[in-house]
């Protein structure tokens, strides 16, 4: 197998998908003969083409509005906002179009649409391209929600997204594409490739859609993050000597309950780890099904380490971001209640 970037694995499961299908296109600001902002889609237009790889007006509802009539038309749109804090204008098209195109048409009509979008913090990009939306994602019936944590899994997940029926969105951690960020900002970059999950294959393959992986098994304690945070969350737990299970979600939306309540009813105790605000945070609904589904199991109050409720801070990026010392806080905090 090849050891690839984040970057070259997206790149990859695009290049791979639209070999093997003709309406799989590929769009957005800057995507075709720049190759991105983050160059995810170099070389895709002179591979394939302008009418395949091609460049969109600086308009996300335009972009997403596209790529709705594509593929009511049979085609498969494979399309990146450039930041995720982009995709606002785009909403309304996303939530009251893609979304509930299958269900107003009882079916006779799908939206295969993938919208790809750098997402999270840790960059220094300020307020504007440092967000995480993702729980103004899966508070919408009809979306489909994923979010990698390495190369291997966003080359299988993405082309599952690309073949899936259905809309997903698809959001990458930018500060993962180079390599495994573990939070400790102060350190040298590590490189994808001296990392496991670096290896990738270079053909077809894919990851189930809603289906988590356990990092890192344990007894003490469950951890549960997805994206930058898992790597976090494993730092933590080796810096703490605390004996913590990691899961990777992976899928946000559709939730892979059966493996978090598993580790949940073995370990007795929960984290949960996200970089997005806490208040309304894809952990406040994870929290509630481990309460609702664990709770005889529980020995400890569940605690979620998550962002702050402001803005994302520029000056102070490294006390917003949750890092290894806030969640082994958690941990040990969990271990002795």
């Amino acid at each position: 197998m090849t050891r690839m970037t984040m970057i070259e694995a997206v790149r990859s499961a695009m290049d791979v998908s639209m070999g093997r299908d003709d309406n799989v296109v590929v769009f957005g600001e800057d995507v075709g003969y720049f190759g991105g902002v983050f160059r995810a889609t170099q070389g895709l237009q002179a591979k394939y083409g302008k009418t395949r790889c091609f460049d969109a007006p600086i308009s996300e509802s335009g972009i997403v509005g596209t790529a709705i009539g594509m593929a009511a038309y049979g085609l498969r749109p494979c399309v990146e906002i450039q930041f995720a804090d982009y995709m606002y204008p785009a909403y309304d098209q996303i939530t009251q179009e893609a979304a509930r195109i299958r269900y107003r048409s009882n079916g006779d009509f799908t939206c295969p649409i993938v919208l790809r979008m750098p997402t999270g913090g840790g960059i220094f990009g300020g307020q504007t391209h440092s967000q995480s939306p993702e729980a103004l994602f899966t508070h919408v019936c009809g979306l489909k929600v994923v979010v990698p944590s390495n190369p291997h899994d966003a080359k299988g997940l993405l082309i599952s997204a690309i073949e899936d029926p259905d809309p997903v969105m698809f959001l990458e951690p930018k500060r993962l594409y180079n390599g495994p960020f573990d939070g400790h900002h102060d350190r040298p970059v590590t490189s994808w490739a001296k990392h496991e999950l670096g290896e990738v294959p270079d053909k077809h393959y894919t990851i189930p859609i809603g289906k988590a992986a356990v990092r890192r098994a344990g007894a003490g304690v469950t951890v549960i993050a997805y994206g930058t945070m898992v790597h976090v969350a494993l730092a933590a737990a080796e810096e703490t000597g605390v004996d913590a299970e990691v899961i990777d979600l992976r899928s946000l939306l559709p939730l892979d309950l059966e493996t978090i309540t598993r580790s949940v009813a073995k370990t007795g105790r929960c984290v949960m780890v996200h970089e997005a605000t806490l208040t309304s945070g894809f952990g406040a609904e994870v929290v509630s099904l481990v309460q609702e589904h664990c709770f005889y199991h529980l020995e400890a109050p569940i605690v979620r380490v998550a962002g702050w409720d402001t803005p994302y801070p520029h000056a102070q990026e490294w006390d917003y971001f949750p890092g290894p010392a806030r969640v082994g806080r958690a941990l040990i905090e969990v271990m002795e209640a």
